[in-house]
């Protein structure tokens, strides 16, 4: 059986689906570190739900997403 490969998300670099890949799906520790800083800083955005956040966020600016 083949390991599977998959592309880092951050670099597009080949990565080997197994134990031996410690960072998986990225391939280094640096590109997991660059896709965490884009989440904090709201690059990447899961889209909400509008009418939740009319009805729980009266009090609250808009996303800007």
């Amino acid at each position: 059986m083949s390991i599977p490969v998959v592309e880092c998300p951050t670099c597009g670099a080949p990565v080997e689906w197994s134990v031996k890949s410690a960072n998986r799906p990225f391939c280094s520790e640096r590109c997991k570190l660059i896709d965490l800083g884009a989440w904090a800083s709201e690059e990447h955005a899961i889209p909400g739900n509008e009418l939740e956040d009319d009805l729980f966020s009266d009090d609250m600016p808009p996303r800007q997403h």
